[in-house]
């Protein structure tokens, strides 16, 4: 196969080359004394590298190549920032190579160890939904559980990132900001951004002017959802309902979405987006100040507490409008509630810590995770299938991570565990 330039940068970074001798094309004796720090932005592949060519040390940078021939055509001939390098890394020489100070560059040839041949082309043209998924049982703790802990801190910076992007947009307003975050995770995956379009066509302002009234709450809600368009419907709720959001539409301006993006095909009746936006609407109901109500629960489970609330009474009786059904309850379940933990309040009280610099908020965060119980969904199932058995949510929020940002886009050569594989530190039965 096709090797990338990448893995010659990885066998280089991690000294992986099968002789550490080389040998320059002018026929010298190199020896690596350090490899150099690997640069991700432009410029040379390797900075601060340091090598003995024959008696004489250099100082400098690193550029690797597949061919001699690649510095031409990526025009590092002439460009000043390729000057400083000492030393050009090559899988195959097929010229002389010059700096735009026309200096020669000694050049070397890199060499692919055989067991990196095969272990990488089996991680790429893997078909599996994890790449490495025949040697994972093989990973021992020792090397995992550090990694599983850099990988819940990268899914936590993205959410945090994240999260900042919409605070900019509210003016640094955590409650409008938790609003929007609390609303997309009421759609639970299949729903996620319709109910965010939802919140965010509907200010927390208007929300909060009658959070002493359920009713209209759920106005609000059901009408901005375009939930109240059915002339056909007759049920009494329905139709008071409607006119109560036509009175509020005119007030505030507002203009509502299409009921059809709300999506109900092969979804269980507790998961309907009706059933969902009117326990939205309780879980609203309850403060004016939403995130700042979250703030001051300590215990995990006054938490759950706030989000264990039950629907308003016409929902004890329907799943949608006009269709009565047998008397039952409407609580989020412990799995609903515990992905509103997960994916609302973690991050934002992490966010919230990070951004105030108090660091209480960020270890609470991380507690709520390491207490909860490990998530249950396909992507967990399918590492529970290898032998990867999380302890906790802070675990299968990192196993998500792996999946989703290495497994899934092949990315073996930045992962500890393909690293585990690729430098033959994993030893099989």
């Amino acid at each position: 196969m096709n090797y990338p330039e990448q893995l010659l940068h990885y066998i280089w970074k991690y000294k992986l080359y099968p002789n550490p001798n080389f040998v320059s094309s002018e026929g010298d004796e190199i020896e690596i004394i350090d490899a150099g720090i690997l640069n991700t932005d432009a410029g040379p592949d390797f900075f601060n590298a340091k090598i003995k060519i024959e008696d004489k040390v250099w100082a400098g940078n690193i550029e690797i190549h597949k061919s001699s021939s690649d510095w031409k055509k990526h025009n590092h001939h002439s460009d000043p920032a390729y000057n400083s390098v000492i030393l050009h890394v090559v899988e195959k020489i097929d010229c002389e190579i010059y700096t735009y100070q026309k200096r020669k560059v000694p050049q070397a040839v890199i060499e692919i160890p055989d067991n990196i041949r095969i272990d990488y082309a089996h991680l790429l043209l893997s078909d599996s939904p994890i790449p490495c998924s025949n040697k994972l049982k093989y990973v021992e703790k020792a090397h995992l559980n550090p990694w599983l802990s850099a990988l819940l801190a990268e899914r936590l910076e993205r959410k945090i990132n994240d999260i900042y992007t919409v605070l900019d947009k509210f003016n640094n307003s955590w409650d409008e900001t938790f609003y929007v975050l609390l609303s997309r995770n009421f759609g639970f995956g299949l729903n996620a951004n319709e109910f965010e379009r939802l919140a965010l066509s509907l200010p927390y302002f208007y929300i909060q002017k009658h959070s002493d009234n359920i009713f209209q709450i759920e106005a609000l809600l059901f009408g901005q959802a375009g939930l109240l368009e059915d002339e056909s419907l007759t049920d009494d709720y329905y139709l008071q309902l409607k006119k109560e959001y036509r009175f509020l539409k005119k007030k505030y301006t507002l203009k509502n979405l299409n009921g059809f993006i709300f999506k109900s095909l092969r979804v269980r009746p507790q998961g309907f987006p009706q059933v969902r936006i009117a326990q939205l609407a309780a879980v609203l109901q309850q403060t004016k100040r939403l995130f700042s109500h979250i703030l001051e629960k300590e215990d995990e489970n006054l938490l759950r507490l706030f989000f264990h609330i039950n629907a308003s009474e016409y929902w004890q009786t329907h799943y949608t409008f006009g269709k009565p059904s047998k008397k039952i309850s409407k609580y989020p379940g412990d799995a609903s509630i515990n992905v509103i933990l997960i994916n609302t309040v973690v991050p934002l009280l992490f966010a919230y810590g990070k951004k105030n610099n108090i660091e209480k908020y960020c270890t609470r965060a991380l507690t709520i995770l390491e207490e909860l119980k490990p998530e249950r969904n396909s992507i967990i199932t399918e590492f529970r299938k290898h032998n990867i058995t999380p302890k906790n949510a802070a675990d299968t929020q990192a196993l998500i991570q792996l999946k989703k940002e290495y497994c899934d886009k092949k990315k073996c050569l930045y992962c500890k565990i393909g690293y585990q594989i690729l430098s033959g530190k994993i030893k099989t039965d």
